[in-house]
């Protein structure tokens, strides 16, 4: 995101506590070492750089963890997010746009999840990211302060240019996991659930590339610029790709079969979630450039043979 809003002319600063960040990914831009629920640093950085819009990116977001620990969270995913906002609030019509996540639908009740879909979230994960929702809908009925929230379903891909990707400590996202397993830095891939009532048994996911993402935040900004609103939109590229079909995908694109081992269904997981990402196409001009799950995972490929951090 840093790299893109830089590519169309923007100065940015970035916040970020390197918990599960790095350092070194931020190259466009000026980084401040520090947590969204210090209210002090966010001070001195909004009074330093005066933002016109604020993109929140910042939470956990490991389904299996939320439910072991809830209360990280509910203080990192909401308690943070309100101080953020209270700081956003001081500047007039500056626009917030939130990552939400399409875990906030819970078990899907159609085989396309449109922004009307009952909200039932099944973890603590996605129950914390619909709080700062509903939280933004409240400010804008009380404050007037104008915001988008994006619920990614599965962010997939790298920089088809390769400087940047996924580099998680540990990975626990499906296709970096699938790499490091072929690269043998990882050992085999274990496949939660293979009883699911999908074609193959196991999970079913919509993957929407991280450009295509980005892509999305930056016409939302300029939405909000003209005009104020409190929207939500679903990202994702419509398309369901199993488990087993990644596995598969992986092998076509590096020629190496890909190790791996069913275990039992990990709580707090849907058999299925796949966007009805149409509003965002009609009120933001939004088209994914990244809609095959092979062009999407050979740009992880890339990134992950040759990554530097």
């Amino acid at each position: 995101m840093c790299k893109l809003l830089a590519e169309h002319g923007h100065e940015v600063a970035v916040v970020d506590n390197l918990s599960t960040g790095h350092a070194e990914a931020v190259r466009w831009g000026e980084l401040h070492v520090g947590d969204i629920g210090d209210s002090a640093l966010l001070d001195r950085v909004f009074s330093d750089f005066r933002p016109e819009g604020v993109l929140h990116f910042a939470g956990k977001s490991i389904v299996e963890e939320s439910i072991t620990d809830p209360a990280s969270y509910y203080l990192n995913n909401f308690s943070s997010s309100l101080k953020l906002f209270e700081q956003v609030r001081k500047i007039p019509d500056c626009p917030v746009i939130f990552s939400s996540t399409a875990a906030i639908f819970g078990e899907p009740q159609s085989d396309q999840i449109t922004e009307a879909h009952p909200k039932y979230p099944i973890n603590a994960y996605g129950r914390s990211k619909l709080a700062v929702e509903q939280l933004l809908q409240d400010y804008w009925t009380a404050y007037s302060m104008p915001s988008m929230c994006f619920r990614y379903f599965n962010a997939a891909g790298a920089d088809p240019a390769g400087n940047i990707g996924e580099a998680h400590h540990p990975e626990t996202h499906l296709i970096p996991r699938v790499f490091d397993s072929i690269l043998g830095v990882a050992g085999a891939v274990k496949v939660f659930g293979n009883d699911y009532g999908t074609p193959d048994g196991t999970c079913v996911r919509d993957f929407v590339h991280v450009e295509d993402l980005c892509n999305a935040h930056l016409l939302g900004i300029e939405f909000l610029k003209d005009r104020h609103a409190a929207l939500t939109f679903n990202l994702g590229n419509g398309v369901g790709f199993s488990v087993m079909e990644v596995l598969k995908a992986a092998q076509n694109i590096t020629g190496i079969a890909v190790p791996y081992q069913f275990t039992g269904r990990r709580p707090g997981d849907s058999p299925r979630l796949v966007a009805d990402s149409s509003a965002a196409r009609e009120y933001l001009g939004w088209t994914p450039q990244y809609t095959e799950l092979p062009h999407i995972m050979k740009t992880a490929w890339n990134w992950h043979r040759d990554r530097k951090f």
